[in-house]
């Protein structure tokens, strides 16, 4: 669930220091609390993971690391909501950024107030979605992992009927081998068949008289 959006904490990336006043004055004017300020790539990667804002205003182009390797970063490090700040309207270059780094939105400088909100509010969703998106992808992995099954050609023992052959020659009764490469385990009852080579007379399908 995102958080209540007059507490959020932002942190402003861009090595332009008119720029970096003009967004924090718009950020202030809508009742942001910006927490931090940075002037490069490397420091941006450093206060997002020091200070743990709620999301990251982040300029692209920036001395020392750009503003999409920063992202990059982050999201490897500590994942945070990221807008991208930039001085041209390049929806091709941030649509190639938001797959490659998770970037949920984008902002032309300067910012505006009206598109600051509607920026920060849609990276924000996009962000609790992809999140949403690893987490399944990690479950999913995490069961594929421990499902183990039988495919191909089972060499079994023609005489017995009773042991398989594994894959390095050795034998093993049928039970052992199918508990250890499968999720399956056993329990015994009598068949029809051998109940009534016991004695037990005429038993219906399900092994009861």
């Amino acid at each position: 669930m995102m958080a209540d959006l007059s507490h959020t904490q932002v942190l402003v990336a861009d090595d332009e220091i008119l720029v970096l006043e003009s967004t924090r004055a718009v950020l202030d004017r809508l009742g942001y609390d910006v927490i931090g300020e940075a002037v490069d790539g490397l420091q941006a990667v450093a206060m997002t993971q020091e200070l743990h804002p709620d999301i990251v205003l982040m300029d692209i182009e920036m001395p020392r690391m750009d503003g999409l390797e920063a992202a990059r970063r982050i999201q490897d490090c500590c994942p945070t909501p990221i807008v991208i700040l930039t001085a041209y309207d390049v929806p091709d270059l941030v649509r190639q950024a938001a797959r490659e780094t998770g970037i949920g939105a984008y902002l032309i400088k300067p910012v505006s107030p009206r598109e600051v909100e509607r920026s920060i509010i849609i990276s924000r969703a996009r962000f609790q979605d992809l999140m949403d998106l690893r987490k399944l992808n990690t479950e999913l992995e995490q069961a594929l992992a421990t499902i183990k099954t039988l495919h191909g050609l089972i060499p079994i023992c023609a005489w017995c009927g009773r042991k398989i052959q594994d894959e390095h020659g050795k034998w093993y009764d049928i039970e052992k081998y199918i508990e250890s490469h499968s999720e399956a385990s056993f329990t015994h009852g009598i068949c029809p068949d051998c109940y009534s080579k016991m004695g037990g007379g005429n038993v219906k399908r399900d092994g009861r008289e």
